[in-house]
């Protein structure tokens, strides 16, 4: 590198600490904008979150209905709820991914000579990846409504089911983060990151009632904070108590970013 390049990254760095709020938000909105014309240059990156919804609904339904409920009609408001908490685990596995082909395509060579907030390129790529989840949810809703759902509450009740999938959601693009900024490609995150969703997703009261799994796994479902915000969606569309789920679920949310945000923005800020 030769100094004058140095120097540039030198000051870069050093005037990260003096960038304001003002500025840092249109560096945000810069790098949100140039996330969304990735998107649109390579439209078959949506492709996860335009058709996994469908997938998902139809295989599910369709395959699990008449064992779990006896027919598909009952079962699509029990999975409906649970696939909006699958949903943002499997969209956010995307930001890890994404980070760790950014730094190996060179892309964050770019990022190291300009005067910006670390942070920044994290959140803008989370702020898009939320916005990629809100349409896989709306798809999945859609295509629930289309099976037979209903929501049994009011449309007030079946909003705040989505924004706590999201807030929920938003948290776990923190772990994956770290993990793409940790691991030494993009399959390596993707092959951690299935073996960490595949227990959780299933180990949980997406798809059935612990009731009727063995003990042991019973105690793993009751901790597992993908049931609490399954049963939270649930009771939030169907009727039912919603705080005690819902509070968990927001803990759960808030103590993933505290923990894991922090080192995701000290390990980029060291990588980067």
């Amino acid at each position: 590198m030769s100094a004058t390049a140095i120097a540039t990254t030198a000051t870069a760095r050093s005037g990260e600490g003096r960038i304001g709020l003002r500025a840092n938000l249109r560096h945000i909105g810069a790098l949100v904008r140039r996330n969304l014309l990735q998107i649109k240059q390579d439209p078959e990156s949506m492709f996860d979150a335009l058709l996994m919804p469908v997938i998902f609904t139809l295989l599910f339904v369709y395959v699990f209905g008449g064992a779990v409920s006896g027919n598909q009609h009952a079962y699509v408001n029990y999975m409906i709820p649970g696939l909006m908490a699958m949903m943002g685990m499997n969209i956010a596995m995307a930001v890890g991914t994404g980070i760790n082909t950014d730094f190996k395509t060179g892309v964050m060579d770019r990022f190291r000579t300009m005067p910006i907030a670390r942070s920044s390129v994290l959140i803008a790529k989370i702020v898009v990846e939320v916005g990629r989840m809100l349409i896989a949810t709306a798809i999945l809703l859609v295509m629930g409504f289309i099976l037979g759902l209903t929501v049994q509450t009011s449309v007030l009740h079946l909003l705040a089911a989505v924004a706590l999938a999201m807030v929920f959601g938003a948290s776990l693009m923190w772990i994956f983060t770290l993990l793409g900024l940790t691991m030494k490609s993009a399959q390596a995150v993707q092959g951690v990151a299935m073996i960490v969703l595949m227990p959780l997703q299933f180990g949980s009261s997406i798809f059935a009632k612990p009731t009727t799994m063995p003990g042991w796994l019973q105690g793993f479902t009751k901790v597992n904070p993908l049931s609490s915000l399954a049963d939270a969606n649930r009771n939030l569309i169907n009727g039912g108590p919603v705080a005690h789920s819902a509070l968990i679920t927001l803990a759960w949310a808030a103590a993933i970013t505290l923990v894991t945000a922090p080192l995701a923005v000290a390990k980029f800020r060291k990588k980067a």
